[in-house]
Formats: C-alpha cells, sequence, structure tokens
C-alpha cells in the first residue's frame, strides 16, 4: 500500500517530538491501481506492509548581523528545522516481527541542491528488522545515540532551529552529522525506559579502529518528565565524524572541520568524545529544559587525522550548559526561550574562550501541517578560539562574524506533508 501523510490530529508538540519521527501521525491511505503497480515493480506480492511518502519544506527570510564583517539580508533554507523529503516503509513479517527501512534526503530549497555533502540521502539511510519484544536492529547511514537520547528531548532543538545550538553544534545535539555504515540497536520500551547503541564501521584496511565511531545512551519517560543521557566515541574524527564522505587517506593537510573557527584548529585530534544528559519537565502550558554536555578533541598533533599548523598538543575541552523554556500561549501559538554557556579549555598554547547564546522565537500553527515562525538569536563570544584569534561569534549554521557579538533575526514558514 502507497501512503501519504495527511493532517495529523497531534499538536505541534507532538510532530516534533523527535526529529527522525516528526511524521509519524495518523495518515490517509491511498492505494494506486493495481496496473500501476504492476508496471512499477513488475510482480505484486500481496503484504503486510505500506511505504510513506514525506517531507519538510522550511524556508525564511533573515538579517544577519555580521557575517564575516558586513550585514547580510538574504534568504534561508531550513534554519527552524532541515527541509527534507524522504520513504518509509513497514512489512509485517508475523509474529511481532517487521521489516523496515528509511530513505531520507536533505536539500537547500532556495538553491535546489542536495546537502550533507550532496549526497542523494544523506540525512539518513538504512534498512533493518523491528521486534515489537526485543526492538530494532538497523544498517545503514544513521543518527548517534546523541541524537536519539539527548537531541530528542531538548525542546529547543525542536522549536528553536539551528541558531539555537551549541556553538558550531560541537556536540551535534543539532543532529548535522550522521554515523556512515553503522549498526544501529533501539530497545523497546521497559516501563518507560530505553537504551540503545549505534556502531560504525572504519573501513580501513590494516587498522580497524581507524574512523570508527560508537555510541550508546538510555532514556526515560514517565508522564510529563523526559530525560536522557548518551556517551559517543569517534576515532580519527576530521576523517569520519565531521564528514559526509568519509575518507582514509593520511591527513597532514586535510581539514573538513572549517565549519566553525570553535572548533576547525582542532583537525588533528586523534579522538572525538561527547558526553550529554538532557531533561524536560512539562507543567500546565509550560516546558523546561535542562542540558549539559561536555565534549573533548583528545590527543590533538596525530597529523595522519588532520591538518595542525599550529602544531598543538594535548586535548581541548568544552563543557556547555543550557536552560530553554517552551510556553503555549494557545494550541497553536507557542514560543520558545534558550540560553547556553559554553567554556572552552585544555589546550595551554590557546587559552579559554566562551559564548554566551541567547535566542528566542515565536510560531504559529496556521493548520497541523502549516506555521509561520520568527526566529532572533545572538551570541557573545570571549577569550581565544581554535585558530589562535581572538574568539569570533558564531551562530550555528551562519558564517563566522568578524567581531565578539552577532545577530540572526529570521521570519519564516515550514510547511510538512
Amino acid at each position: 500500500m502507497w501512503q501519504q501523510a495527511s493532517t495529523p490530529d497531534a499538536t505541534p508538540y507532538e510532530l516534533d517530538s523527535h526529529p527522525t519521527q516528526y511524521l509519524a501521525m495518523p495518515m490517509k491511505i491511498r492505494t494506486l491501481p493495481a496496473a500501476v503497480l504492476l508496471a512499477a515493480c513488475g510482480v505484486a506480492h500481496a503484504t503486510d506492509g505500506s511505504v510513506t511518502l514525506y517531507g519538510l519544506i522550511d524556508y525564511g527570510i533573515n538579517y544577519q548581523s555580521n557575517s564575516g564583517g558586513g550585514r547580510v539580508i538574504a534568504g534561508s533554507s531550513g534554519i527552524m528545522q532541515g527541509s527534507r523529503w524522504g520513504f518509509r516503509g513497514v512489512e509485517n513479517l508475523g509474529g511481532g516481527l517487521s521489516a523496515v527501512f528509511q530513505l531520507e534526503n536533505g536539500f537547500d530549497l532556495g538553491k535546489g541542491s542536495a546537502l550533507q555533502g550532496g549526497l542523494l540521502f544523506g540525512r539518513q539511510a538504512y534498512v533493518g528488522l523491528s521486534s515489537e519484544r526485543y526492538g530494532a536492529l538497523t544498517l545503514g547511514r544513521q543518527y548517534d545515540s546523541l541524537v536519539t537520547f539527548v537531541e530528542s528531548r531538548m525542546n529547543s532543538a525542536n522549536y528553536g532551529g539551528g541558531t539555537t545550538a551549541h556553538p558550531g553544534d560541537l556536540d551535534n545535539l543539532n543532529n548535522s552529522k550522521r554515523v556512515n555504515n553503522s549498526v544501529k540497536y533501539a530497545s523497546p520500551s521497559f516501563g518507560g525506559f530505553t537504551v540503545g547503541g549505534v556502531y560504525g564501521f572504519g573501513g580501513q584496511a590494516g587498522d580497524f579502529s581507524r574512523n570508527q565511531i560508537w555510541s550508546v545512551g538510555a532514556g526515560y519517560d514517565y508522564g510529563s518528565f523526559s530525560a536522557g543521557a548518551a556517551y559517543m566515541n569517534a576515532r580519527n574524527p576530521n576523517q569520519s565524524f565531521f564528514t559526509s564522505t568519509p575518507t582514509n587517506v593520511a591527513g597532514a593537510s586535510l581539514n573538513n572541520m572549517t565549519a566553525s573557527p570553535i572548533y576547525s584548529g582542532y583537525a588533528s585530534a586523534h579522538s572525538y568524545q561527547a558526553i550529554a544528559a538532557a531533561g524536560r519537565y512539562t507543567l500546565g502550558s509550560a516546558t523546561f529544559g535542562l542540558v549539559y554536555s561536555n565534549v573533548q578533541f583528545r590527543n590533538l598533533g596525530d597529523t595522519s587525522s588532520g591538518s595542525n599548523p599550529l602544531r598543538l598538543t594535548g586535548t581541548a575541552k568544552f563543557n556547555t550548559g543550557e536552560f530553554n523554556l517552551t510556553y503555549f500561549w494557545t494550541p497553536t501559538l507557542l514560543s520558545q526561550f534558550v540560553y547556553s554557556y559554553t567554556h572552552g579549555s585544555g589546550v595551554s598554547t590557546i587559552g579559554s574562550s566562551n559564548y554566551n547564546t541567547l535566542s528566542l522565537s515565536l510560531d504559529y500553527y496556521l493548520s497541523k501541517r502549516t506555521d509561520v515562525y520568527v526566529i532572533s538569536s545572538t551570541q557573545f563570544a570571549g577569550g581565544t578560539d581554535s585558530t589562535g584569534h581572538a574568539a569570533r561569534a558564531t551562530l550555528n549554521a551562519l558564517t563566522a562574524s568578524s567581531t565578539n557579538r552577532q545577530t540572526f533575526v529570521q521570519l519564516g514558514i515550514r510547511h510538512k506533508f
């Protein structure tokens, strides 16, 4: 059966409770004529399954106070939530066991181009088995445990947009990175408690550990309370985690970590480690959330991983704390406030850095699939960044400011289908 997402009965909060399940909602089922199916598939077999076509389109007009030294007024795609389209399928195999798959493309609406390094299904691409009793095991390009157990419980990630993310999305709590060639396990719920893990094969001949990525996490949901925590470790992160197309080449002059000066100087890290936790509690129309993450770029100076022009050694550490508040003024009008503080330290030749980020958004749902919004974010930076220069403000997903301050405002529209 072919399904197309239709107007859901869920509230806006329920729609965005998880970045990979925002279209897990009641659907209108449309069956294609048998002749069409036969023509498309060659042979049709009666199965208890379905394929769903879904998508999300997000675009807005924005103002940026400083983009590399100048003010910018322009259009941007995917600031509130990444524009995408995809297929999700399930086949009932009997006995509570199902075959599942998902293929998801990310794109820039303004340019009509693919994101995630130009990959066809760069957001997600996996296939596997799901059991009501034992959980799900999937294979492919997938989200890590930080996204599954922590980001999914951050209202700031769901309602505040990409500019509310921690500087450079260094802890991946804005799910800007994926794990290639991975095996992922997700348990069923045991009284509200869930666990899971991801392992990404490095694929380096003669060196099993090079480029490997692994993560584990756990979550708990009970009534108005939800919390999750996760750990992730990535070897040679410049060549494995900070690029959509992992490489295994000698990396003395290679730097895939140029998206933000907050960490662009740490391409020579032998490994990347992140620990994060988030919790939220809903009281009436308000939901309060707290988030903490610790990120380390460990053993700097491994030139087989990437460039190291400043000859850095040691371990760069970033600690981030966040408070967020979501308030529903009406069932269709909500606002989001986010404040986060990030402190960088650990490399004696560079010193410390700090980033204060404040964001406020107002979101109005015209229908259950279409909303209009206003986002405003400001960041203040201090100290010295990874490049050895005075820290510059760099709101996530934007070009760095030439000063220690940057402000972004966007008026946008989002449509789910």
